[in-house]
């Protein structure tokens, strides 16, 4: 296995880091804010007594997105994200690395055997809140999120920009971010995911966001991209 001989932080992600290996190639990853635990079978690379956890753009969208040239990572220490659709955690706990010990991530997930897994990892890593729910119902949580900085969805709905536009209304600032993995087949099988994105994005905007960028997650998920956009309340 390659091992690290330098890590510096990423000029424009704030929290996130470039691993050059000894073998020349270069790595993104998050500092871990659990020394030794690994989340879904991640390397983790030790440099000056500090680890850093590989961030994989084929297992999260997130990474995906940001090596595909995603505009910035409005994702800072200290934030309070709602995330729809947390799964297992994998994304969720790279994030938990970047918004620190400070920040909280209010995780919605709807299959009871995901959760399970999903304790897992947050028994140790107490930024991170799981909550067994339907993100289409968000005033059956309304009780336990509060106020949030930013809001993260990775929902494999027919209505993900409805169920996002949903949630914002209850639970996101004004000019709070919001960060959307769209899966396009999950949405329509029978439009072009390039329709599909048209039509989510105008569901987006009717329900106050503004869109920043949008990028195509190629290879590291077809069909997919990211949507970046900020509420306006």
């Amino acid at each position: 296995m390659s091992e690290a001989v330098r890590v510096e932080e990423h000029r424009e992600w704030k929290g996130v880091y470039v691993v050059e290996l000894n073998d020349g190639s270069l790595k993104v990853a998050t500092k871990n804010l659990v020394p030794g635990q690994r989340v879904y079978g991640e390397r983790i690379y030790k440099v000056g007594g500090v680890e850093y956890r590989e961030w994989n753009p084929y297992r999260s969208k997130l990474a995906g997105a940001l090596l595909k040239g995603l505009v910035e990572l409005p994702i800072k220490q200290g934030h309070r994200l709602l995330y729809l659709g947390i799964g297992s955690g994998t994304t969720a706990s790279h994030i938990s690395d970047v918004i620190g010990e400070k920040g909280a991530i209010y995780g919605v997930e709807f299959a009871p055997r995901v959760v399970r897994d999903l304790l897992t990892v947050v028994r140790d890593r107490r930024n991170i809140y799981p909550i067994l729910a339907d993100a289409r119902f968000p005033e059956k949580y309304r009780h336990l999120v509060e106020l949030t900085d930013g809001l993260y969805a990775d929902v494999a709905q027919p209505e993900q920009a409805a169920i996002v536009t949903r949630n914002a209304s209850l639970f996101l600032k004004e000019g709070g971010y919001l960060l959307l993995a769209i899966k396009a087949r999950s949405v329509d099988v029978t439009l072009e995911p390039s329709e599909v994105y048209k039509r989510e994005i105008a569901t987006l905007r009717e329900g106050g966001f503004r869109i920043v960028d949008v990028v195509h997650l190629d290879p590291f998920d077809k069909d997919h991209a990211m949507i970046y956009a900020l509420y306006r309340g």
